[in-house]
């Protein structure tokens, strides 16, 4: 019978004390369990944030560098325009024969007319003063209108162009020496 008790009192000791750290171990485990878990979603959360920082950061760049290329273009363009404006061809005296130099000029105001087609162009002919006022209108219309007629073969419409003769109206330089006259005898270009 003493066998019996002690069983029984062995039994009812032993059992308590497993349920007790068996339902502590599961406690422990599903703890772990949630903590792990919320560890992975903090984890994960820092994650998308720093994905989400660094696609904002990169968008920044981006836009960054397409402003910084669409100033440049502007920058260009706005070159190219003042070229176009600011470069007059020069002739020799009495003569209306594009020079070598004035072909060239010509043909980078062609690109310019080429890449702005809704612009329109006056070739304005100039000469210096030496000649009578009759002559020299009818030299600056020669000199427009070879100007215009090679702008034409390098392929801009005749209909973006027209050209006038100031002839001696309006010098560039008011000297009376070959230099200033040079500089006079010239086809300058505006835009419409």
């Amino acid at each position: 019978m003493r066998k019996k008790l002690w069983i029984v009192l062995a039994l009812t000791l032993v059992i308590p004390g497993f349920l007790f750290t068996a339902s502590c171990a599961k406690k422990a485990v599903k703890e772990d369990t949630m903590a792990t878990q919320q560890a992975e979603d903090e984890a994960a959360m820092k994650a998308r944030e720093a994905a989400e920082k660094t696609k904002q950061e990169e968008m920044a760049r981006q836009r960054a560098l397409e402003e910084e290329r669409l100033k440049e273009e502007a920058r260009l363009m706005q070159e190219a325009k003042d070229m176009f404006l600011n470069a007059d061809i020069h002739f020799e005296f009495d003569s209306s024969t594009l020079t070598p130099e004035a072909q060239l000029i010509l043909k980078k105001k062609a690109e310019w007319l080429q890449n702005n087609p809704e612009s329109m162009s006056t070739v304005e002919g100039h000469c210096d003063e030496r000649g009578t006022s009759e002559y020299n209108l009818a030299l600056g219309d020669r000199r427009a209108t070879s100007a215009k007629n090679f702008l034409v073969d390098l392929g801009i419409s005749a209909s973006r162009l027209t050209t006038i003769s100031y002839g001696e109206e309006r010098p560039v330089d008011l000297g009376k020496s070959e230099e200033a006259w040079a500089k006079n005898r010239r086809c300058h270009f505006t835009i419409n």
